[in-house]
């Protein structure tokens, strides 16, 4: 994870621009807004270093491909076992990479300004819609956010974006345990083939990891914040087993 708001270095900017290819460098340009193309700089070249910390290849040699959703994943047979997703949003970027397995992650800035609950009404699965109504006026903002970023990390690792209607499946959220989720029969997926990880990187933010992977396995999840080609904090790690 990274901030794109902390680095102003235009040396370092720079550099990060010469990792991206060519169409990647031009949608950058097209953004009106400074923070936005920097926000978008920062989050793909996260992503081209973070990958060549998992396989021999340079940053800039690194080629996608995207499925009919748009999501990208590696080109190649010689590392389609590296799997990433990204997530950004204002004050913070996240890459998530698994191996050999669906990954998704979200963050949010969950003090931004906006609808929540009111959202949640409209599309969120009944069972979702009661917990959050059933808690404390001053709860159901953060409440939200866990949910929002949850349902996201779980569309994004299935590679499949909004097509999945977010109250087909719902999360379970209990005190000292890990999210659970639930599937409608209509959506066909296993719930005992995922496990969720939630993780607040700032006090601002909210950000959650999907991964396909069977439930009683254990999930070793390193957690790490950097500023790209700079350094780095020390890693964080979580071991999920339920």
């Amino acid at each position: 994870m990274a901030v794109p708001e902390e680095i102003e270095d235009p040396g370092l900017l720079d550099t990060y621009l010469g990792l991206l290819n060519p169409e990647e460098r031009e949608k950058q340009r097209r953004f009106y807004f400074e923070k936005h193309q920097r926000q978008y700089l920062v989050s793909h070249a996260l992503v081209r270093l973070t990958l060549s910390r998992y396989a021999p290849v340079e940053p800039q040699e690194w080629t996608f491909v995207t499925n009919e959703y748009g999501c990208p994943r590696v080109e190649g047979e010689g590392n389609a076992w590296l799997r990433f997703n990204l997530s950004h949003t204002d004050g913070m970027v996240m890459v998530a990479v698994a191996r050999d397995t669906d990954v998704g992650v979200d963050v949010e800035d969950a003090l931004r300004k906006g609808e929540t609950v009111e959202i949640a009404d409209r599309f969120f699965a009944p069972s979702e819609v009661k917990a959050l109504r059933a808690l404390e006026a001053s709860r159901q903002r953060a409440r939200f956010f866990e949910y929002w970023t949850l349902k996201e990390a779980y569309i994004k690792a299935r590679g499949m974006g909004l097509s999945l209607p977010l109250e087909q499946f719902a999360f379970e959220l209990q005190p000292g345990e890990h999210p659970r989720i639930a599937f409608d029969p209509r959506l066909k997926d296993d719930p005992e083939t995922w496990q969720f990880v939630q993780l607040g990187p700032s006090q601002r933010h909210m950000a959650a990891v999907g991964v396909r992977r069977a439930r009683g396995l254990p999930l070793k999840v390193r957690c790490q914040r950097t500023l790209p080609l700079r350094r780095d904090q020390a890693p964080q790690f979580l071991t999920v087993t339920g």
